[in-house]
C-alpha cells in the first residue's frame, strides 16, 4: 500500500517533499488546510491508500482531509499523551498553530 504523512507549517508542498521505499512512501510538508486537501486529493487519484496528518490538523483538520478524500481512503491523524501536555503547549504555542491553518 502506499502511504503518505503529511506535515502542516511553514512549508511549498510543490518542493518540500520526500519519498522512500520507491515512492510508496511520502511525506509532503504543506502550508494550510486547502493546501492539505488538495494534495490528499492528488495522493488519492495516485493510489495512495493511506494518509497520516500530523498533529497540527486536530480533529476539524482531519475531518476536511476525510471529505476531501470522500471518505474513501483512511485518514489518521498524530496525537500525543496526556501527560505530555505542557510540554507540547511549550513547544507549539497556539497563536502559532492557528497562524498555520
Amino acid at each position: 500500500m502506499k502511504f503518505a504523512f503529511l506535515i502542516m507549517g511553514d512549508f511549498d508542498s510543490e518542493k518540500d517533499q520526500a519519498s522512500i521505499h520507491g515512492g510508496n512512501a511520502r511525506m509532503i510538508g504543506v502550508s494550510n488546510i486547502q493546501d492539505a486537501c488538495e494534495n490528499a486529493r492528488r495522493l488519492q487519484q495516485e493510489g495512495f491508500g493511506c494518509i497520516e496528518l500530523c498533529g497540527a490538523f486536530g480533529p476539524e483538520g482531519a475531518r476536511q482531509v476525510i471529505e476531501a478524500t470522500g471518505n474513501q481512503i483512511p485518514v489518521g491523524y498524530v496525537t500525543h499523551l496526556p501527560e505530555q501536555d505542557e510540554i507540547y503547549r511549550a513547544a507549539f504555542p497556539a497563536d502559532e498553530k492557528e497562524e498555520k491553518r
